[in-house]
């Protein structure tokens, strides 16, 4: 803003801010629905109040110039948000001043320059000018000192590899925007080796009297703050703003009453206002004032983000922390198609597995590492020891016990694996832990290369049906061992749900006929027969794959019945008739979920976790652990060099991620280990053009 006008600033300066100033940044990004508009209004640190109440009368018009689409932000120097700082891939520069103190945005081949530049940041970057002199040092940071045609880069002895790589692409970005790439870049990585450089710096900070300083650690939210999740109704009574609470999470949809404009309060680390289609014109003005009010009255930080949104433009972030969030259009058509009577069945879509290789996204959204067709081989765990199962009964499992699967398959001609840990519902704590152990033992046994999967009884994952080819059964107690402790049950009752080989699952239920549902096929073996009974909504190709399975759990005659007509014996069986499920089965509509990518750090003993915003494979650092949250699965990327006690942690970290997850997750999600170099595609798929010789 210039002169409370709107100046455009040229494409060479995008990402350094005059501290003096504000700025507008319009951002948008093509969808699959259309396209996102973001709407970020910047404050200096030093701009004037009346320069910041002119960029958010500029935003609120902006925003209804381009009907109401945009998702707005408020943002302060410094604290920048996530989203703001993924368009600035370099890193941002802030400098001193501003435009209407004569400095320009672009000077270009002007030498007479001696600034020292403070960079922090490892995924977001960020260079802030500091006097000049020692005391601006410190151990854990990259600085640069720019003399115009000689920048020197300071790297802190404590320092981060990912540090210093992005401190000197930040370095490199000024060479060539601002020095029209005729500058050298020189690098202290240790201050012994380069005594030519150190010179020049003493020359111009002078001698370095005393100690550095240490390492300033960031102060960031982390995750258990930012799971404190509150709605907030604002309204005005009487020429004064009130705000009411009115829940804390899990949070839903239906909260949100489309007359009204509310503030959701994510722990104080961001304000959410979200503006009702129906609500007054005035009200959608106040957002911003009404926020900064808020903020105020809280005792937050005048630094927290703010963000601005509009009834039926929700941006993922914001939908994220809703228990479940519906789009309008996709419920809408559901109920009208079907008639009354009729059963609906969710048509499951065939895809072609030759294609995985030639199109990991496929892989990714269909979860399949491959096409299922490699080797299998699984271990029980007895007396906290592997205890190999005996092949003619892969594909049987009993809740009563743990085990483990270990996949492997043929990638380029090499073998990749994926080490499945299954834990049964009544297993003991200890058969959990030593399964873990043992998965630990087997890994090392292969390299170290083996993606882990841990299974939760019931929550068995696509790939996982598809390996057993239609043979999967899961006991809901007892063990499979040799001396069983209990006697099995006399009547069993399993539910069969699958269309072919890759995604059959027969699982037992309790064997009463409430238990039964008209959209499935259900087995009963008997000590005389075993019934298939048919649901009025299953398909020809479930009954198919029932009948494969029947052979699994009875060797006694198959007597297939529909619903409707039940011997008199089968009910018995059952105890006796009763009501039981018979509407139709609707799939669960989740939004489609935009997967999300964050850096996990567990150093301070307090979880923090950092969202990198439109992702790529670049951000996958060699000491970082990351997870990658798909919605249906976790997985956790381990760099090479990634320090112990955060590789350890990293499973303990998923759990915490989903128990303080604001949406109130399934916390049997699968989590999935994978580490650099090893990447299956169901995880690579995720990454746009992602390069397999990276590393």
């Amino acid at each position: 803003l210039q002169n409370m006008k709107m100046v455009p600033v040229p494409e060479k300066a995008y990402g350094t801010f005059f501290e003096g100033d504000c700025y507008i940044i319009l951002h948008t990004k093509r969808t699959s629905r259309g396209s996102a508009v973001d709407l970020h209004y910047w404050i200096g640190k030093d701009s004037s109040q009346d320069e910041q109440g002119a960029a958010a009368l500029y935003v609120t018009q902006l925003d209804n110039a381009l009907r109401g689409n945009p998702v707005q932000h408020r943002e302060v120097q410094g604290h920048e948000s996530e989203t703001f700082q993924s368009y600035f891939r370099n890193g941002i520069i802030y400098k001193k001043g501003g435009v209407a103190s004569g400095f320009k945005h672009v000077e270009t081949n002007i030498y007479n320059i001696k600034r020292l530049l403070h960079i922090k940041g490892k995924k977001h970057v960020s260079a802030t000018e500091v006097a000049p002199s020692w005391d601006s040092f410190n151990k854990g940071d990259v600085f640069l000192l720019d003399l115009g045609k000689v920048l020197i880069q300071w790297n802190g002895p404590n320092c981060s590899i990912a540090e210093k790589s992005r401190g000197l692409a930040l370095a490199r970005s000024i060479r060539d925007s601002e020095r029209g790439g005729r500058a050298q870049i020189g690098i202290i990585d240790n201050e012994k080796d380069s005594p030519d450089l150190m010179q020049i710096m003493k020359m111009v900070l002078g001698e370095r009297r005393g100690e550095l300083q240490d390492a300033i650690p960031d102060a960031k939210a982390d995750e258990l703050q930012k799971a404190n999740v509150r709605l907030y109704h604002v309204y005005e009574k009487d020429d004064d703003l009130v705000v009411q609470e009115i829940a804390t999470r899990p949070l839903t949809q239906d909260l949100l009453q489309h007359e009204d404009c509310y503030i959701l309060d994510q722990g104080g680390f961001k304000i959410y206002v979200w503006r009702g289609k129906a609500s007054s014109l005035e009200e959608k003005k106040a957002a911003f004032t009404r926020a900064v009010g808020f903020i105020q009255a809280k005792g937050y930080p005048s630094s927290t983000n703010i963000e601005v949104i509009n009834d039926g433009a929700e941006s993922a972030m914001f939908k994220q922390l809703f228990q479940r969030w519906t789009e309008k259009d996709e419920t809408q058509g559901l109920g009208k198609v079907y008639t009354t009577g009729k059963i609906a069945k969710v048509e499951q879509v065939k895809f072609d597995t030759t294609q995985l290789h030639a199109r990991p996204e496929l892989a990714a959204e269909q979860r399949m590492v491959d096409d299922a067709s490699g080797e299998i081989e699984v271990w029980r765990i007895e007396d906290l020891q592997m205890q190999p199962v005996n092949p003619k009964t892969y594909g049987q499992f009993y809740g009563g016990d743990c085990y483990l699967v270990l996949y492997t398959y043929l990638r380029s001609g090499r073998p990749h694996y994926v080490l499945y840990m299954w834990q049964g519902r009544h297993a003991s704590v200890d058969e959990i832990t030593a399964c873990a152990l043992n998965a630990i033992e087997l890994d090392k046994k292969h390299g170290d290369e083996a993606v882990q999967v841990r299974v939760t009884m019931g929550k068995e994952p696509t790939h996982f049906l598809a390996i057993f080819k239609g043979k999967l059964v899961i006991y809901e107690g007892g063990t499979s061992r040799g001396q069983k402790s209990t006697p099995e049950p006399a009547i069993r009752l399993f539910q069969v749900r699958g269309t072919d080989e890759m995604n059959t699952k027969a699982t037992e239920v309790p064997a009463r006929a409430s238990s039964l549902n008209s959209n499935d096929v259900f087995l009963l073996p008997t000590s005389q027969v075993c019934y298939l009974w048919c649901g009025k909504g299953c398909s020809g190709d479930e009954r198919e794959m029932a009948k494969m399975v029947a052979d699994i759990v009875s060797k006694r005659d198959k007597h297939t019945i529909l619903e409707g007509q039940e011997p008199a014996e089968f009910w018995e069986a059952l105890g006796g008739k009763a009501p039981y499920a018979s509407e139709k089965r609707f799939q669960e509509q989740v939004t489609h979920y935009q997967p999300r990518l964050f850096e996990c750090s567990n150093q301070t003993g307090r979880f923090i976790m950092t969202e990198v915003v439109g992702f790529c494979q670049e951000d996958l650092d060699e000491d970082d652990v990351m997870l990658l949250d798909t919605w249906e699965e976790i997985f956790l990327w381990v760099g090479k060099a990634s320090n112990t006690y955060e590789r350890n942690e990293a499973i303990a970290s998923a759990k915490e991620y989903l128990k303080t997850h604001p949406a109130g997750r399934d916390l049997a999600t699968p989590i999935i280990l994978v580490k650099q170099g090893y990447e299956p595609l169901n995880f690579t798929g995720w990454f746009n053009a992602w390069d397999p010789y990276k590393w």
